[in-house]
């Protein structure tokens, strides 16, 4: 194996500067943004880079300023890292001429050739793909239904298992692993959204994982370190064909997987409308998109107009909503309770703002969030220090442009560093610290953050995220008592990937609060 290995690297690197040499001959010379001088054969400026790969490229910023060129293999890429260069990339013209999405090979497969909807290039299948999303799927008006229908009941699912554990725990105190719990109810909130289906569960506290959201959790936590950004093999077209690291096998067999699972579910959907159909009629049985799930609603659009709402349309747009909507969201609040263990104070003043303004005598729901505002400061500082996708997505550059004046050849990739950005001493002070009173009273106001994304290529799912976030920590926190296990802090250390997830999960001491205990006892 590791013979082929080096005839890879030295045909490749041969190949690479004979490339090289011929398509510098005759062209003009580009002023590209600053960076590292030294760049390896091939690989050009990856051995550089340590992880995580966000505090590696805002280091780099730091040295060479806000906007810095390097190259990824044969791939030119360049790194934004400021509030202002992010201004400027995402608006105008700038914003169109980068809304492409890089295609690694090691995606193709995983985003059916490239037609997801975070994956798909600018264009005619992205517009169609966005509008299905923005109008018929997560619009403010679905968000608000879902808010009191499927939030509200896998929420009280979760507070009755959560209260079940605790009873019959030493001292009334269980000890929980609040990312399975916050995975495990992001899942089944949105699989219900998706196809009205919800996950299996028994009443028992203590029962795991349901077999669904297990299954999810596996398949996504395969596919993301096997694409991305940093993937070597994305570069190195050799390493790929002869599959030195069994990649290309893992990840086939994984997106094999993850296709069985999402086939099984429409199918049900498919029958599920039939049967509809056959009870009520073909007048009647699409009268309302509200009480459909979101494959129902994309096979009734299928009816009218087949040649766009395709099978591999809804094959294309369901798996991704669902898989980065679940990680995305049960990583940010996985954060979120962390940060309050670590700061008990901040926890009791948002425990105190849901007793003034909620009461005692019933579970919170969406119409007390607006009256919670420091709930929503504590969301919004935990999206400043921990955003869930830390580089966004990064986006490519469909034709020559200028970025703060440096030339970026077409196909260039852009990378955000929204992580830098949201610590930027120069925004924020005191950057490095859990402070969520610096969002109080519209002090922040004006001040850049992107946790969703900016321009044309902003997340869809914005507002279901952070409904779904408000109405999970509000509940834990209005519920239950929550204190760290033993005397050290909560370990703060990130994993790598495209998500950025906690290294170490979560886990903490769950115990009703006496104030609550009739509505407990009730839910």
């Amino acid at each position: 194996m590791e013979r082929f290995y080096y005839v890879a690297v030295v045909t490749s690197v041969l190949l690479v500067l004979l490339h090289h040499f011929l398509t510098r001959r005759g062209k003009k010379q580009q002023r590209l943004p600053p960076g590292p001088r030294f760049a390896f054969p091939i690989l050009g400026h990856l051995p550089l880079l340590k992880k995580p790969l966000q505090t590696s490229l805002a280091d780099l910023v730091s040295r060479h300023g806000p906007v810095v060129h390097l190259r990824f293999g044969g791939r030119h890429a360049v790194v934004i890292g400021s509030a202002a260069l992010a201004k400027e990339c995402f608006s105008g013209e700038l914003d169109v001429a980068i809304a492409n999405r890089p295609h690694f090979p090691s995606a193709r497969e995983a985003s059916f050739d490239y037609s997801v909807l975070t994956v798909v290039n600018y264009g005619a299948l992205w517009r169609t793909m966005r509008r299905v999303a923005t109008v018929h799927l997560l619009s403010a008006h679905r968000v608000n239904i879902m808010s009191d229908t499927v939030i509200a009941r896998e929420l009280r699912a979760m507070v009755r298992r959560l209260a079940r554990a605790s009873a019959s725990a030493p001292g009334a105190a269980a000890r929980v692993e609040l990312k399975r719990r916050l995975f495990d109810l992001s899942h089944s909130v949105l699989m219900e959204i998706m196809a009205q289906t919800r996950n299996t569960y028994s009443d028992d506290a203590d029962e795991d994982m349901s077999k669904e959201a297990r299954e999810m959790k596996d398949i996504i936590e395969e596919i993301i370190p096997l694409v991305g950004v940093a993937n070597l093999w994305d570069y190195m077209p050799l390493l790929r064909w002869l599959d030195v690291y069994g990649a290309k096998r893992k990840l086939a067999d994984v997106v094999t997987r993850r296709n069985q699972f999402f086939d099984k579910m429409i199918d049900a959907e498919r029958q599920k409308l039939k049967q509809l159909e056959r009870k009520k009629g073909e007048a009647d049985a699409s009268d309302s998109d509200e009480k459909m799930g979101m494959i129902g609603v994309m096979l009734s659009l299928q009816k009218t107009e087949p040649d766009v709402y395709t099978d591999h349309f809804i094959n294309a747009l369901v798996p991704n909503l669902l898989g980065a909507g679940t990680e995305t969201t049960s990583t940010t609040m996985e954060w979120a309770m962390s940060l309050l263990l670590n700061h008990p104070d901040v926890l009791k003043k948002a425990q105190e703002e849901i007793d003034s303004n909620v009461g005692e005598g019933r579970l919170l729901d969406k119409n007390d969030l607006p009256r919670l505002p420091y709930l929503h400061c504590i969301i919004s500082e935990t999206l400043r220090l921990y955003p869930a996708a830390p580089m966004l997505l990064p986006h490519e550059a469909s034709t020559d442009c200028k970025i703060h004046g440096y030339d970026v050849p077409a196909g260039s990739m852009i990378l955000v560093n929204a992580y830098a950005i949201h610590r930027d001493p120069a925004t924020w002070e005191d950057p490095e610290e859990f402070r969520p009173e610096r969002f109080e009273h519209g002090r922040a106001e004006g001040k850049f953050m992107m946790p969703f994304g900016m321009g044309r290529r902003r997340c869809p799912g914005e507002n279901l995220a952070m409904r779904t976030m408000g109405l999970v920590l509000g509940a834990l926190l209005q519920c239950f008592d929550w204190t760290r296990i033993g005397d050290a802090e909560v370990d703060m250390a990130t994993a790598t990937g495209t998500i950025m997830s906690k290294a170490v999960p979560l886990e903490a001491l769950c115990k009703p609060r006496a104030n609550m205990s009739a509505v407990l006892q009730k839910i």
